[in-house]
């Protein structure tokens, strides 16, 4: 059982504020080395790449209220021009959220005040997505968790535990390490196409609160999943009630361990990949849109098996 209280005490115990200095912006991402990277580079085997975002989606629904904007600029013999706007944050567009998204007791990663370093007038003079502009670069694990329960997908509001990812790694013959970036999939895009789409931000599949610390344990440098990492309502088990805690796994990560995420990937794509070569495993690269003060990017993932 998860209390807020427990919650609490591991936004102390298991920070990494001040771990890589006082001024860091970069979080978890630091534990991705040159030497992690050269592992990642040594994945690659036959060349096969596949894209873990969705197209941009540009019909509103239930699970989209602000669509891709796409209009045309000109069209002339020689050339067109096109413009594209988005709000990309929530749960429709494949986007990975900077340090500066979110916010526990009004501070950001590494104890920057949100009043500071967070406006609407500034933007994000701290944690914004331009600390990555240089991209991502490392080995990727896919965690795929119909297939290990032998279902086509989970169930809304179905909470993932580390008995899970434990048993997954025990199927899939792999260790999630340090600097990893790990994708969750709960089958959330095979669902909407089986029975339509649903508000994700009310019902979703994913991580449970209490693996939190093996996260933690594991230095991951980046996670990604199909909505926005927690499982959504609370389960029973749970006692947690600051409203900053709202989506309990996504928020931790963020803010008191620094790790960027990948939300509302489509890793169907992904997983089919991966079963056929037997292989979960491969180079993830990654680079967002480098927006100085942004707190986020719209952003295509690709797996390089």
């Amino acid at each position: 059982m998860v209390t807020q209280a427990l919650m609490d005490s591991w936004k102390t115990e298991l920070s990494n504020w001040g771990r890589w200095g006082k001024d860091d912006e970069k979080g978890t991402l630091n534990l991705i080395t040159p030497a992690k990277r050269r592992q990642a580079a040594a994945l690659v085997k036959d060349g096969f790449v596949v894209s873990l975002a969705r197209d941009a989606a540009t019909e509103r629904d239930v699970d989209n209220g602000n669509p891709y904007e796409h209009s045309m600029v000109s069209v002339r013999d020689a050339a067109s021009a096109d413009r594209i706007a988005v709000s990309f944050h929530g749960y429709a567009h494949t986007h990975l959220d900077g340090l500066a998204h979110h916010f526990l007791n009004g501070k950001m990663y590494n104890g920057f005040l949100r009043t500071e370093h967070v406006t609407m007038e500034g933007g994000a003079t701290k944690g914004s997505i331009h600390n990555i502009k240089e991209g991502i670069f490392t080995r990727g694990i896919l965690v795929d968790l119909p297939r290990l329960k032998g279902v086509p997908y989970l169930e809304p509001g179905t909470p993932v535990y580390v008995e899970d990812l434990e048993a997954w790694e025990k199927k899939a013959g792999i260790r999630i390490s340090a600097g990893d970036a790990v994708f969750i999939r709960t089958g959330r895009w095979a669902r909407r196409a089986q029975v339509g789409p649903w508000n994700v931000g009310q019902s979703a599949a994913g991580l449970d609160a209490s693996v939190i610390p093996w996260l933690r344990q594991r230095d991951i440098a980046v996670l990604g999943s199909e909505a926005a990492l927690s499982v959504v309502p609370f389960p029973p088990t749970s006692q947690i009630t600051n409203p900053d805690d709202y989506l309990p796994v996504h928020n931790f990560v963020l803010v008191a361990l620094g790790m960027p995420l990948f939300d509302d990937c489509q890793l169907d794509d992904l997983a089919a990949a991966a079963a056929a070569r037997n292989r979960w495993e491969f180079l993830l690269t990654a680079s967002p849109l480098p927006m100085v003060k942004g707190t986020g990017s719209p952003i295509n993932p690709t797996a390089v098996f």
